[in-house]
């Protein structure tokens, strides 16, 4: 057996074994992480204290350049959330479209919300709109949860500052503001080709969605939440969403036209540690005004209760890829799909299968985005694609297959009232008809740059 296959069977046996600590030993999946990097290293032939270095290394690494931003991104849609604002947005996307169109509008407000706001917040903002919305359109539930699901989890998954997409450009070496405008309109064009899709077939099946079968006696949560006495207005809501993004493009949109000559204070702007805490302070100033200083600071601080997993799963997951880099096994799957490089339509279609399959296995979106894309970056120099395709592809197959060890699944499936057979026709399906029109997608797109360039 040659090196290079060694190294690729000791990564498959490591992956392997965090998966198995994860599902089976119910291991927290940052410490799953840690202990498959130390086996990855051991079984490459790197000392162990070469090997623990590297994992340091690589979490301190990733953390340096992600985790002020993520950490402010959490504390801004925390802040839109808590003044009110969010809600604002989504009353007035749906409030703006025809009944007619109105299930467009609530995935294009489940898109815009899910972009500084976590999935489950979205969807806790958005279900009670999208119930009083389907009496009024006498569509059944299904309409309104899969349309919500297909907005939420696009901008989730495709648009920055969520952990995964954020961490694309770290890790395949491009700036944010490639991923964020790439991210943005290949997650918006998909969000209302699969509304089609999926509402064509709720209308036409008629035996499809079964509300006796499908649909239990009472969600758990099918309430308001508890209203802001002095909501922002609307234009006042997006400032802090558009504001980072606007920084963060323009820095990418200078260096692009301007290349050395750029000045630096685009640079200094449109980093994402300072877009997006400009962006935390802006949503302070308005929660401020809105709800006063105490209950601002309160919700910043509450908003960090959950940063820590997400801090923790994403430096292991960059310690995980640093003992890759180091312990040769990059340089080895190279080598392994040479053969497969100089067609990059196959690269694309592996990267989406390689995140399709971690996600099966472990359930989360962020750790199968992380690790696929770890593993798939080492492949992207020897290809002739833009990397941005690459980490696109990856995060798409994220997206398929989604059900009972997915805790969105429970979340949607729960808050809705749904059965377990209610839930599997929404949220999972929903979200696998996005992950394979994703790749659409991402080939239609893969063969342009080929002819064009």
């Amino acid at each position: 057996m040659s090196h290079s296959v060694w190294l690729f069977c000791a990564l498959i046996l490591s992956m392997a074994v965090i998966l198995f600590l994860i599902l089976k030993v119910k291991l927290n999946a940052a410490i799953a992480l840690v202990l498959g990097s130390i086996l990855m290293g051991i079984l490459s032939g790197i000392s162990t204290l070469e090997t623990i270095n590297g994992i340091n290394e690589g979490f301190g690494s990733m953390l340096k350049g992600m985790g002020l931003p993520i950490g402010f991104g959490i504390i801004l849609g925390e802040l839109v959330s808590a003044s009110g604002g969010a809600k604002v947005i989504a009353d007035v996307i749906v409030k703006a479209f025809p009944k007619t169109k109105s299930i467009y509008a609530i995935g294009l407000a489940a898109f815009v919300l899910a972009i500084p706001v976590y999935f489950d917040v979205t969807f806790v903002i958005l279900i009670p709109i999208g119930m009083a919305l389907m009496k009024e359109i006498h569509k059944s539930i299904a309409h309104v949860v899969g349309a919500i699901t297909i907005g939420a989890a696009a901008a989730h998954t495709m648009v920055p500052p969520t952990p995964a997409p954020l961490a694309a450009g770290e890790i395949f070496g491009f700036d944010t503001g490639i991923m964020i405008g790439v991210g943005a309109v290949i997650g918006l064009i998909g969000v209302f080709v699969v509304i089609f899709i999926y509402t064509r077939i709720l209308d036409k099946k008629a035996d499809f969605w079964k509300p006796e079968a499908d649909q239990a006696r009472e969600g758990i949560v099918l309430k308001e939440e508890k209203q802001t006495v002095n909501p922002p207005s609307f234009a006042l809501s997006m400032v802090p969403i558009l504001f980072p993004i606007v920084l963060i493009l323009l820095n990418t949109v200078t260096s692009s036209v301007m290349g050395e000559a750029q000045p630096e204070v685009f640079q200094f702007l449109g980093d994402k540690t300072t877009a997006l805490l400009a962006g935390a302070i802006i949503a302070y100033l308005i929660g401020v005004k809105c709800m006063g200083a105490k209950d601002a600071e309160k919700a910043a601080t509450d908003s960090l209760s959950s940063a820590g997993i997400v801090f923790l799963i994403t430096g292991a997951g960059g310690a995980f890829s640093n003992i890759i880099t180091i312990t040769g096994v990059s340089d080895a799957i190279s080598e392994i799909v040479s053969g497969l490089t100089h067609n990059v339509f196959v690269v694309v279609i592996l990267a989406y299968l390689v995140g399709l399959l971690i996600k099966q296995v472990t359930g989360s979106g962020t750790v199968s985005a992380l690790t696929s894309m770890t593993i798939m970056s080492s492949v992207a120099p020897a290809v002739a694609l833009p990397p941005v395709l690459i980490a696109m592809a990856c995060l798409a197959g994220t997206l398929f297959g989604a059900t009972v060890n997915d805790s969105g699944f429970w979340i949607v499936t729960n808050m809705s009232g749904l059965t377990f057979k209610g839930g599997f026709k929404t949220y999972t399906l929903s979200e696998m008809l996005e992950s394979v029109i994703y790749l659409v997608i991402i080939l239609v797109v893969t063969a342009g740059y080929v002819i064009i360039f």
